[in-house]
């Protein structure tokens, strides 16, 4: 059951939007302001997926425009809400690297709901596929189906070259200038306080929601016991692709895998 807050959040803070496609500022349980995009699929009222990009992605970068339109096309999808994380883009605040970012995730989620979309399906990449495990293991999440993909297991995880560039970016003052200026992407300076639920964690409580875990063997940043200690958390609730040939997260991703993600969600929640 939602909190008086949470009902008053959603009546506040996430606006209708046309089933003609629109851009619109969300604004957070927390208060932060965050942009969001609609577009509507081809399948009337049907499903909505809404995709959450990786760190130091944005709704605007050509991967995730390039998944959002992909994902429209499939049958079954009738819309595809796309954002951007806070401390990304055009959004306010500052990164906290997968923490408070579920709150981000819930808004677009809500709004979804508040377009007269009945189902909705997160699809989360990399640091946003750690984001909708955590969301989906929440009481208060909104989502019928739940697809991961080059997600981490567990946090702090430094065994890979690219992981620690990443960390260094995070934790380092030039490291956050540098993101900051090349990137555009404000990250938070201040450690987390307390340290939130690891994705390993958090999947358990994602049952009897549709999980699906998508990996590649080729992933740089995050080697296959991160996705077979997920699949090993879930049980026999969550499906397990490893693909062969697939690198890490959305700008990885081919057109033809992003046509069985969103394939897979329109079976699953019909």
């Amino acid at each position: 059951m939602e909190s008086v807050s949470e009902s008053r959040a959603e009546r506040s803070c996430v606006p209708p939007f046309a089933r003609g496609g629109r851009r619109a500022v969300l604004l957070t349980e927390d208060g932060v302001r965050i942009d969001a995009a609609y577009a509507p699929g081809g399948t009337g009222d049907g499903l909505a997926v809404v995709v959450a990009h990786g760190f130091t992605g944005a709704l605007e970068r050509p991967a995730v425009r390039r998944a959002a339109q992909i994902f429209g096309q499939v049958d079954g999808v009738g819309g595809v809400v796309t954002f951007s994380f806070r401390g990304h883009g055009r959004s306010g605040g500052r990164s906290t690297v997968g923490d408070r970012e579920v709150l981000d995730l819930d808004a677009a989620v809500r709004w979804a709901r508040r377009a007269g979309h009945r189902r909705v399906v997160s699809v989360g990449f990399s640091m946003g596929g750690s984001v909708v495990l955590r969301h989906a293991g929440r009481t208060t999440a909104h989502v019928d189906a739940v697809v991961s993909v080059s997600s981490p297991a567990r946090w702090y995880y430094r065994g890979t070259a690219p992981m620690r560039r990443v960390h260094w970016a995070i934790t380092r003052p030039a490291g956050r200038l540098l993101s900051r200026g090349l990137l555009g992407t404000r990250i938070h300076d201040r450690d987390w306080n307390p340290v939130p639920v690891p994705p390993v964690e958090a999947v358990p409580f994602i049952r009897p929601t549709p999980l699906l875990l998508v990996h590649g063997d080729r992933d740089g940043y995050f080697p296959l016991d991160h996705p077979l200690s997920l699949a090993e958390a879930a049980g026999d609730a969550a499906e397990l692709w490893i693909e062969p040939g697939f690198g890490h997260a959305e700008n990885a991703a081919s057109e033809e895998l992003l046509r069985r993600i969103a394939a897979w969600a329109a079976a699953r929640v019909r």
